[in-house]
């Protein structure tokens, strides 16, 4: 009797997300991405209704892959204080996404609870002309979606709303809670 020898085969939830070239064309992306804006903007009448639907889309999608994110990235390991959470979501959770980092990450000046991420340029946005009578949209909203869900689902609860400033800017207003721990956490 033939013995085989033992092959370790890599599975492919064990590969990193951050490593190698990224398997989707953008021009294949853009296309998607424009069916389910079309897609959606047939079955709303006002754009805050579109931007609401893109959102929930997006959270359907950040619900899936946060799992992913954290078992291949993370190694299991959960986040407990907000900034370090925060510069995960600038860093790799951006990285795996785009490609890149996100431009910018700031809080705001008046309120501890409120959080900006700000790209110039997103890849959502790059591809989708905007009808005049639809002037305010920001088909960021999916990515704002994705971005609330991965939030809410490592217990730290946010709103997070898409705006047009300084690009596009995601306003991340966190739940009191989140502070609350956070402080404790840093004994403060």
């Amino acid at each position: 009797m033939a013995t085989v020898g033992k092959q370790s085969k890599t599975n492919n939830l064990d590969k990193s997300l951050a490593k190698g070239k990224p398997e989707v064309n953008v021009a294949t992306f853009a296309l998607l991405f424009s069916e389910i804006v079309q897609y959606c903007q047939n079955r709303v009448y006002t754009v805050p209704e579109l931007q609401n639907k893109l959102a929930e889309l997006g959270q359907h999608v950040g619900s899936h892959l946060l799992d992913v994110l954290f078992v291949r990235e993370k190694g299991y390991k959960r986040e407990i204080k907000l900034l370090n959470m925060l510069l995960f979501i600038k860093g790799n959770f951006w990285r795996t996404l785009f490609g890149k980092d996100a431009d910018k990450l700031e809080q705001a000046n008046d309120d501890d609870k409120t959080y900006y991420i700000i790209e110039k340029e997103p890849v959502v946005n790059k591809f989708i002309s905007v009808p005049k009578d639809k002037g305010s949209l920001n088909c960021a909203a999916f990515t704002a979606g994705i971005l609330e869900a991965v939030l809410n689902g490592t217990n730290f609860p946010a709103k997070v709303t898409v705006h047009w400033h300084k690009g596009t800017t995601f306003m991340i207003k966190f739940d009191e809670s989140v502070i609350i721990r956070d402080k404790m956490v840093e004994g403060k």
